[in-house]
């Protein structure tokens, strides 16, 4: 019976921009913005941003000020008040298919979370923009885990630890477009670590940071977990 149990991959923990939200390039462009609103140059940061994508945004900041603090935070409200004008100006929806996705995971009987880099109060935003309060059955920014986002597990560890939906990590799905998001699923030990196409990173790259499938779309998520079962 235990086997039988151990293949069903029964919590799905799922990045929002780039893989279930398609923002169009928005968080380059709100990082363009805080650098600007600060006086700084957006030119010398935009390569480390593309690098690290996927990330929590405090942690960039952090990095692209020395570890100053102050600067940090005041870069991070910017980056997240800019963000969150793109949201209300109506920049951002669904990537195709991937509402439909999560409904089908649902009926399925499976437990779909949402992770993301942003502050709550940007996810939030991202939420009611899209009409997505009640799409998923939890929602995690890293100050919900603890404050470490990606590439540490933490937010996969702390869907798997406060939903109690599987029994063992083998059981957790991770699924994202950046090769932090990769990480953080190798990390934590979730059984299928998928890379998807919609958003920052190319396949060599999510391949290169530990995917073990690789799809065009989320919206092939459930088909591949309904394979990966028979």
């Amino acid at each position: 019976m235990k086997t039988v149990q151990n293949t069903h991959k029964n919590l799905i923990v799922l990045d929002m921009a780039g893989t279930t939200v398609a923002d169009g390039g928005l968080v380059e462009q709100a990082f363009t913005a805080a650098a600007e609103r600060l006086g700084e140059d957006p030119a010398t940061m935009i390569d480390y941003v593309r690098a690290t994508m996927g990330e929590s945004k405090i942690s960039v900041f952090r990095h692209l000020f020395g570890g100053d603090e102050q600067r940090a935070q005041q870069a991070n409200v910017a980056f997240e008040e800019a963000y969150g004008e793109l949201v209300a100006a109506g920049r951002i929806a669904p990537v195709p298919g991937a509402a439909e996705a999560v409904a089908a995971l649902k009926e399925q009987g499976r437990t779909v979370a949402l992770t993301t880099g942003f502050a709550r109060v940007t996810q939030d935003a991202i939420l009611d923009a899209l009409g997505w309060r009640d799409l998923v059955d939890l929602t995690l920014c890293p100050a919900d885990a603890g404050g470490r986002g990606r590439p540490y597990p933490d937010m996969v560890l702390a869907a798997f630890l406060r939903t109690g939906a599987v029994d063992d990590v083998r059981q957790v799905v991770v699924a994202g477009d950046t090769s932090y998001d990769m990480l953080s699923g190798v990390r934590s030990g979730a059984g299928i670590v998928a890379g998807v196409l919609t958003g920052a990173h190319d396949e060599p790259a999510l391949k290169e940071h530990g995917a073990t499938h690789v799809l065009s779309s989320v919206a092939e998520l459930p088909a591949l977990i309904g394979e990966y079962e028979a």
